[in-house]
């Protein structure tokens, strides 16, 4: 069995976990959807998001992205329908309308879809050619190509889910503070209008990259 050196993790640990932390799509919907359901609710948009980033990086450590960056339309329909859908939400938010956002009779048990939280959170991740870019750019340079490719993958792929999820978990957490602190305030409007605009920046972010 092939298992990475230590001078490889000594680089590839800090480096993603750097990359990981950086405030971008994925962490800032975190940090939303945090402030609105609160970290366990989350768990399940942090659920789609770690399968959407295992494809993204599995695909481009083989090869395939580059097809997919060579034909940016195959990304257009999805990103812009994904963007579209999270402008559409903040926007009720900002006019507290809508099941995410937040009113004086909320016990934090709003009806959302576990499926719904999954695919946000999976097309979230997919949907940004800056992310198939990026490991387009990053993962090959740690893979050594005379020895068997696959367990060398499990095993920086599965890092990559735990730097990752750790991120999400402080993003996440940081929002059911804020959350918390919002709603003792009495301040639900300034709450609610704090996550809409996340969520229509993250929409923008999405379809314009």
């Amino acid at each position: 069995m092939t298992y990475l050196s230590l001078s490889v993790l000594a680089v590839f640990i800090p480096t993603f976990f750097f990359v990981s932390i950086t405030p971008g799509m994925c962490m800032t919907l975190a940090l939303t959807m945090g402030m609105r359901f609160g970290l366990r609710k989350t768990l399940w948009m942090m659920l789609g998001e770690l399968v959407g980033v295992a494809l993204v990086a599995s695909l481009s450590a083989v090869g395939v992205a580059a097809l997919m960056l060579t034909y940016p339309a195959l990304f257009v329909v999805l990103k812009y329908a994904g963007g579209a859908y999270l402008i559409y939400l903040g926007i009720q938010m900002w006019q507290s309308k809508g099941k995410m956002a937040l009113n004086i009779a909320d016990d934090g048990n709003a009806v959302m879809s576990k499926k719904a939280f999954i695919m946000q959170g999976f097309i979230t991740a997919i949907a940004n050619p800056k992310g198939w870019a990026f490991f387009i750019a990053l993962l090959p340079p740690f893979l050594n190509y005379s020895q068997p490719l696959t367990m060398q993958l499990v095993q920086l792929i599965f890092l990559i889910l735990l730097l990752e999820f750790i991120c999400l978990i402080i993003y996440a957490g940081g929002g059911k503070s804020l959350r918390a602190f919002m709603m003792k305030s009495g301040n639900l409007e300034h709450l609610n209008r704090i996550a809409g605009t996340l969520l229509i920046g993250v929409g923008v972010w999405l379809a314009s990259s």
